[in-house]
């Protein structure tokens, strides 16, 4: 009996130990929330044209379904934090879809659409008009 409660006792003092010394290898919490922060980017911008700033502009993180539209002033904060390497997709009817990068040290994007001048080809045929196919 004195075996099996000197083995357990010394067991024991061998698991405090291993436990002891991982704790003293392993990263500090406050280390690495640190490190989480400076990496999360918050990112506000202006949008325009050649005109002015352009209210209702979408824009949207590329490949997810986060997004913000700009305000009447052409202004937007994004709704999330971003890391060095998200592109930001801008996105205006009539003007050309324009991708932002976001480098390490990008907190503010001013950024001018340009139009998307779009032809139309073809024309109505108004030689014959139309007849509904329904039958009363």
């Amino acid at each position: 009996m004195k075996n099996i409660v000197r083995g357990m006792s010394l067991m024991a003092i061998v698991m405090m130990a291993g436990l002891t010394c991982n704790l003293m290898y392993a990263q500090s919490p406050t280390m690495a929330l640190a490190t989480v922060a400076d990496q999360q980017l918050t990112i506000k911008g202006k949008v325009s044209d050649d005109k002015g700033a352009l209210p209702g502009v979408n824009i949207v993180l590329k490949g997810s379904k986060v997004g913000v539209v700009t305000d009447e002033n052409g202004a937007f904060t994004f709704p999330r934090a971003l890391s060095a390497g998200d592109v930001l997709v801008f996105s205006f009817l009539g003007y050309e879809k324009q991708e932002v990068k976001i480098d390490a040290d990008t907190t503010f994007i001013n950024l001018i659409l340009t139009s998307d001048l779009v032809e139309i080809m073809g024309a109505p045929n108004t030689d014959k008009p139309y007849k509904s196919k329904r039958s009363n």
